[in-house]
């Protein structure tokens, strides 16, 4: 799923299997009018798709509603995107995606990798910070943790301006929150998570074999000398952190809420984890059927 071909998110058959999910999670919609003589809502199927839509392309609520030839306002297409986001339903996707790979495919979690990544947030708002890749702008960052396949089981996000350090607690306290963190070996982090804190956290939640490049030693009289590290299985989260930046709205994040972001992850991460059970599938079913 390289760069090239991220649009395969906005596939027929990717979005088929995801409304399948999202459709049964989403808030039933009570009409409320005395007299029902208001006009129809819109359909749910409508905005999950304006939903992706922004997602995969990084464009405005307005500009979608456009896309849209003004079937769905942006205020609604926004209105919906919090509705859904209150009953939980981008992190249940997320869940339930996660849960069939396993089911289907197998998470191997004996290899977990965990890193961050920063990112763009022109717009700011609360978890976002002040870069320092990007000349002080505001930017956010989210850490993942990955099984040796390159699959994401647990994310955490805040400002760009927080150290990876910081996000590891939270990254491993969410694989736990989903039961997981008992199955982990071993964890492959750059030479960035040295420290006690880092250590703790990992001790907290069961694990004691950390793989880390050796720190570098500071030289006599200026800064560290490069010391080349063995990339070892950390490309696997690489890898996945070139996925996810993939999605326009998470390269660019104009999101001024933490739980918005969270819930662009989530929903991302759904789709990851549905184009490559479709191309399991279609590896081992030539005759395409139903991967639920």
């Amino acid at each position: 799923m390289e760069a090239g071909v991220i649009m395969r998110a906005l596939e027929p058959e990717v979005v088929d299997v995801l409304w399948e999910a999202v459709r049964h999670l989403v808030p039933v919609r009570v009409d409320r009018h005395p007299k029902g003589g208001h006009r129809p809502p819109i359909p749910d199927r409508l905005c999950f798709w304006g939903i992706l839509i922004r997602l995969v392309t990084g464009c405005s609520w307005v500009s979608v509603e456009r896309l849209l030839g003004g079937q769905v306002s942006d205020t609604t297409l926004r209105s919906r995107r919090d509705e859904w986001e209150a009953a939980g339903v981008f992190d249940a996707i997320a869940a339930e995606a996660i849960a069939s790979y396993d089911r289907i495919v197998g998470l191997d979690l004996d290899d977990v990798c965990v890193d961050g990544s920063t990112h763009k947030a022109p717009c700011g708002g609360p978890g976002t910070g002040k870069s320092p890749v990007d000349r002080r702008k505001s930017g956010w960052k989210w850490s993942v943790a990955t099984d040796a396949a390159g699959i994401p089981v647990a994310w955490a996000a805040d400002g760009a301006n927080r150290n990876d350090i910081m996000l590891f607690a939270p990254t491993l306290d969410e694989a736990a929150r989903r039961g997981l963190h008992h199955d982990i070996d071993t964890l492959h982090l750059d030479r960035g998570y040295w420290g006690a804190r880092v250590d703790r956290s990992a001790a907290d939640a069961g694990i004691t074999d950390l793989v880390r490049p050796p720190k570098r030693k500071p030289g006599h009289d200026g800064p560290a000398e490069p010391v080349p590290a063995p990339l070892g299985l950390r490309w696997k989260v690489e890898r996945t952190n070139s996925w996810l930046s993939n999605y326009g709205q998470l390269r660019r994040n104009t999101d001024r809420k933490p739980r918005h972001r969270l819930a662009q992850i989530a929903l991302a991460v759904a789709l990851i984890i549905t184009i490559k059970l479709i191309d399991h599938r279609d590896r081992q079913q030539p005759d395409k059927r139903s991967i639920r």
